[in-house]
């Protein structure tokens, strides 16, 4: 039998019921609808997170205080910290894998311009800190070595505090007072946008880590310390190196928790796509679902189809049809259904995930592949489904089929 007169075949049998064969389809098309927008929106948010997470520093390391324990009990991490600036000087110049380090101090304040303010994060850094961010200045300049060991009441502002408090003059040179001290701003950060975590990078003003602990925090510790290693491949040799060097450093018995913690961009990559593959999982079990129901609908449609045409199936069959005629016919006619409804759902998935896209404004990536495999995948479904309806009329006793009224 031919494949077009085959078709054809299907297509007309299809067409008698149009109705019944659309609410057939209906599973089928939302399961493939929700892969394909399953894929767009899960390859979206993954390539958004890299490259957040790309955007935090080059080939990132952080190094956080540890948890202290008081009388057998841990206080936390980060609430003491033992990170100094002597451990800074140690890991630049015994971590071969390190290529550059800064110290962070950090703390919260009301920055003052004119009459307008602004509450922000004030982060202190050496001059090293926007290398290792990977973080470019687009208007002036950075702080430098002696304006960090002169205490120098500098800043370099974001986007977001440049907006705010200059509303679209220049800020450079001008005076801005945080805690009622005067800084001058001497550049503009390059606009990041928004992490992983929905916070504003932009929302930030650095400044010599020395003034920000002096001048600003009034704290004696760092609360944390910043590297980037040569290489995304050095990155485990680094952290193994830093790691011994503090615990060598502050004297940490072999067997005993470290007072510090380190990590790393893949660290940070994996927290922050934890979300996305929960998301990711929970769409493609409904999705599967949603196919699972729709090849149901299919085998219980080609089933009813086969006992109204019991008859018809007698007559091919006593005309010289063979038994794998009629299978292949009947199997037709559920791939020929479950394939309009891929196309269909193909439609509604790419129709969903740039409504996602636009409303939401999520990033949205629906590669080809994905969709050939979703309708793939579909017309397998019409296979699975159609291949038990259709046996059971290419088995029927020709006699007993043109006695069946």
């Amino acid at each position: 039998m031919r494949i077009a007169l085959l078709l054809k075949a299907a297509l007309r049998a299809i067409a008698r019921n149009k109705m019944r064969s659309t609410l057939t389809v209906l599973g089928i098309i939302i399961g493939v609808g929700a892969v394909i927008a399953m894929v767009g929106i899960g390859e979206g948010a993954s390539n958004m997170v890299q490259a957040q997470v790309a955007s935090l520093g080059d080939n990132l390391i952080n190094i956080f205080p540890g948890s202290h324990m008081a009388g057998g009990v841990h206080a936390g991490a980060g609430t003491f910290s033992m990170l100094t600036e002597d451990d800074v000087v140690a890991i630049r110049t015994q971590i071969p894998w390190v290529t550059a380090v800064s110290p962070v101090a950090r703390t919260g304040a009301q920055v003052v311009y004119g009459n307008q303010n602004w509450g922000t994060q004030i982060y202190g850094g050496s001059e090293s800190i926007f290398a290792i961010r990977r973080w470019a200045i687009i208007n002036g300049t950075g702080f430098n070595d002696s304006a960090v060991r002169g205490v120098a009441k500098v800043a370099v502002i974001g986007q977001t505090v440049a907006e705010q408090l200059f509303q679209g003059s220049d800020p450079v040179g001008q005076s801005i007072r945080i805690k009622k001290i005067p800084f001058t701003v001497i550049g503009v950060l390059d606009r990041k946008g928004q992490n992983s975590w929905g916070q504003d990078q932009d929302d930030v003003i650095f400044a010599p880590y020395t003034t920000v602990l002096k001048k600003i925090s009034g704290e004696d510790h760092l609360n944390m310390i910043l590297a980037s290693a040569t290489s995304l491949q050095a990155l485990p040799q680094a952290v193994d190196g830093i790691s011994q060097l503090l615990r060598m450093r502050h004297r940490i018995p072999a067997g005993q928790d470290d007072d510090f913690t380190v990590r790393t961009q893949q660290d940070i990559a994996s927290i922050a796509g934890s979300t996305s593959q929960v998301m990711r999982t929970l769409l493609a079990v409904i999705a599967s679902i949603s196919l699972f129901v729709g090849g149901i609908g299919i085998m219980n449609i080609m089933l009813v189809s086969v006992t109204e045409r019991t008859r018809e199936i007698g007559i091919r069959m006593a005309v010289g049809a063979k038994g794998w005629h009629v299978m292949l016919q009947f199997l037709a006619e559920a791939v020929v259904l479950a394939s309009f409804g891929g196309l269909l759902g193909i439609g509604v998935g790419v129709g969903a995930a740039n409504i996602v896209r636009k409303t939401a404004n999520w990033p949205v990536l629906i590669q080809p592949q994905a969709i050939l495999v979703a309708f793939l995948f579909a017309a397998a479904i019409g296979i699975f489904f159609g291949f038990w309806p259709a046996r059971k009329a290419s088995r029927l006793d020709p006699i007993e089929a043109l006695r069946y009224e």
